[in-house]
């Protein structure tokens, strides 16, 4: 063959070579992906939301009490800075939580009362629910010259039931000599929503008036017999700020966020106490059952303010639903665990919480470690 003739046979072969060494590259490319992909879901079943990319980002959802809603805000936003996980959290008050967590619209719901036994009938599967912190409901009221008032659970109790209609009435005045009082009619106000702080204040007052139990009992959305509706606290506290001789209740941290009076209230002692971080923290110095549905109104504790209350989260038993994959369920439970041991429970005090004592961080750690995916516990 002639030396022109094996050129060009070669020059004939040089696409066909390129061809194919691209091909044996992009075979290479293609095992190496596939062999990275198998070792990376062969491990040993971790499924955190470690283990996915960093761009993918599970999104969580939970909604319900205005009572907790400074302090979930401020423990998802810390858990996000450290975590990266991204969850929402609604304040609409802890009926509506309830109804979205029912719906199955929200990961988790949040309230300021434990679900009663026909509340949990309502769930097409069973929820459990643990206390993430405590807080107080106080009376707070609208009086020329700001005075610093000291009520017994009878007199609060005919306020809200119409029977003490003026705050000059001699009751009043009997625990208040030094308080000018005026000749002023009261008007009560009260929360016009489905709500936790409504039901904490309204099991007190089951608790210290018979006539109260009988006639219009504990709820979340209670019949009132008399008074005017606000909507959530910011409502309640918006009619009170602006319309003297009111009288009203709301959660203790939103009261001392807007520099409003707040009532003394004696307790099953005998004594005025005054609500605080340190009054509310020893009316959780109870044993708490297994299930944590646990009520700490009127408090037998000596030194308790006495309209305190555990708040609770609540979500289903079994988190296998609704296309939730493991990642989803185990991120969120991480999350829960974390807000209530001492990294979360942190951000209690400063937001004029109490964090959980140790009996009831150790019941709420039980209720958590119950959760399943798949009927296996998500928390190992």
């Amino acid at each position: 063959m002639s030396t022109t003739s094996q050129k060009m046979k070669q020059r004939s072969l040089q696409p066909v070579a390129i061809i194919i060494s691209i091909i044996i590259i992009i075979g290479a490319f293609v095992f190496y992906a596939l062999h990275n992909n198998k070792s990376a879901t062969d491990g040993k079943g971790d499924t955190s939301i470690n283990t996915l990319p960093a761009d993918v980002k599970v999104m969580l959802s939970g909604a319900g009490s205005s009572f907790a809603y400074p302090i979930y805000t401020k423990m998802i936003d810390e858990y996000r800075n450290r975590s990266g996980t991204e969850t929402t959290y609604e304040s609409i008050g802890s009926g509506a939580g309830i109804k979205k967590l029912v719906a199955r619209n929200v990961d988790f719901g949040a309230s300021d009362a434990f679900l009663s036994n026909d509340e949990m009938a309502m769930f097409p599967a069973p929820v459990v629910q643990f206390p993430t912190c405590l807080g107080a409901v106080v009376l707070t009221y609208n009086l020329p010259g700001n005075p610093e008032l000291n009520l017994s659970p009878d007199v609060i109790a005919d306020i809200f039931l119409g029977k003490v209609t003026k705050w000059n009435d001699k009751r009043i005045k009997e625990e208040n000599k030094d308080a000018k009082l005026p000749d002023l009619d009261i008007t009560v106000v009260h929360r016009s929503d489905g709500s936790g702080t409504s039901y904490i204040f309204t099991d007190y007052l089951s608790k210290i008036s018979d006539e109260w139990k009988s006639k219009v009992g504990s709820a979340k959305l209670p019949s009132w017999p008399i008074g005017q509706g606000g909507n959530g606290s910011e409502g309640v506290a918006q009619i009170i700020k602006f319309k003297p001789g009111t009288i009203g209740y709301v959660e203790l941290v939103y009261a001392l966020q807007k520099f409003m009076d707040v009532a003394n209230v004696k307790n099953s002692s005998g004594k005025y106490i005054k609500p605080s971080l340190e009054s509310t923290t020893v009316a959780g110095n109870i044993d708490i059952p297994a299930d944590t549905r646990i009520s700490i109104t009127n408090s037998p504790v000596s030194d308790a303010y006495p309209i305190c209350s555990f708040t609770w989260i609540m979500l289903y038993k079994e988190q296998s639903y609704n296309g939730r994959t493991k990642a989803q369920v185990t991120d969120m439970m991480k999350e829960l665990w974390w807000m209530i041991h001492n990294d979360g429970q942190q951000y209690a005090k400063p937001l004029n919480y109490a964090p959980l004592p140790q009996n009831a961080m150790l019941a709420a750690e039980n209720v958590l470690k119950s959760v399943t995916y798949n009927g296996e516990p998500v928390l190992q």
